[in-house]
């Protein structure tokens, strides 16, 4: 069982029960079309979102400044600066004791971020060449989100390549400083992997606790969902509270999701079935 983690007023006790990460991103073209950046008055409305989804359940909340999903436009570091560490600092200001992530690749936006406030570095580039964020987290002692991708989608075996990547970026982290305790994995749904993979992955998480840590599910609204749904990306809630409920029956700890309050529902009623621990008179 990985050790607790303390963010803020919350000690993640994995394996007691799942974790619920918002979505808010402060992009013109996010995937699932709930992108903030592309209409004024960005930073009141991702403070607002934030306040709604932590009314809804959520336990932390994952700010992004780039998209990136498929074909999209690359950010420079000033532009993602200048969208994320404003949202942060204000979210920061409105919600005290809220744990924050900080959802990019770079390394300037990551320190900055957390001298904003942010609390955890969610690293979409952990496993791979560019991976530089390691240093930044262990510099400031904060939780570290390994992501794992690949430039293309080529694997003998998707899950045990994965896992493979994922141990030699978690010992990488610990060599440049990161706490083993403080580090969390993300197989990366969606991210160097065709949708049959993606699938394959879904079905083989619970092999993922034989890394030790504790495992970060990110597949909502994913194109995956769509695809075996034929459906668009607003409409994608059902399969996303399929993957939900199946990953924590294989052991996942946190659900990184746009849509908080089902998802903090299925959680609860799949952790009463799967960790156990409900009784009646609970709320």
């Amino acid at each position: 069982m990985p050790d607790p983690i303390r963010v803020r007023d919350l000690e993640l006790r994995f394996g007691e029960r799942t974790y619920v990460m918002g979505i808010v991103n402060v992009t013109p073209d996010s995937f699932s079309g709930d992108g903030l950046l592309a209409g004024s008055g960005y930073i009141e409305a991702a403070v607002a979102q934030a306040r709604r989804m932590v009314a809804e359940g959520a336990d932390i909340i994952d700010v992004g400044g780039e998209s990136t999903r498929p074909g999209h436009e690359a950010v420079s570091v000033a532009d993602e600066l200048d969208r994320e560490v404003a949202v942060v600092g204000a979210i920061r200001e409105a919600l005290p004791s809220l744990p924050i992530s900080i959802d990019t690749s770079k390394e300037p936006v990551a320190a900055a971020a957390l001298e904003a406030g942010a609390d955890i570095v969610n690293d979409v580039a952990g496993v791979t060449a560019d991976a530089a964020l390691a240093p930044v987290a262990a510099a400031h002692d904060a939780p570290y989100i390994v992501m794992h991708s690949r430039a293309r989608p080529a694997y003998e075996d998707v899950v045990a390549g994965t896992i493979t990547d994922l141990r030699g970026a978690l010992s990488r982290a610990e060599a440049q400083g990161c706490r083993p305790q403080s580090l969390i994995v993300d197989p990366g749904i969606g991210f160097g992997k065709t949708a049959e993979q993606n699938l394959a992955i879904l079905g083989g998480l619970a092999a993922f606790a034989a890394l030790g840590r504790a495992v970060l599910l990110g597949a909502s609204r994913k194109s995956t969902i769509g695809k075996v749904l034929d459906l668009p990306a607003d409409e994608r809630l059902e399969g996303t509270l399929a993957t939900s409920a199946l990953g924590i029956a294989a052991g996942v700890d946190i659900l990184r999701v746009h849509d908080v309050a089902a998802n903090v529902r299925t959680a609860r009623m799949s952790d009463a079935i799967i960790r156990g621990g409900w009784t009646e008179g609970q709320t």
